[in-house]
């Protein structure tokens, strides 16, 4: 599972990766989750260079 260009790689993972949330109660919130959403992202993958210029 590649993550792409310009993501972050926590978002991606916990978005796409159903194992890191399973051992979370119904209707509870991922600690790491909301303290990614009130914070930000702060790695994002780097962008490929754009070729056109």
């Amino acid at each position: 599972m590649g993550i792409p260009p310009g993501q972050c790689p926590q978002c991606w993972i916990h978005a796409y990766d159903r194992s890191i949330h399973k051992r979370l109660k119904p209707r509870e919130d991922c600690p790491d989750c909301v303290a990614h959403m009130l914070h930000g992202c702060p790695t994002l993958t780097p962008k490929k260079k754009s070729t056109w210029w």
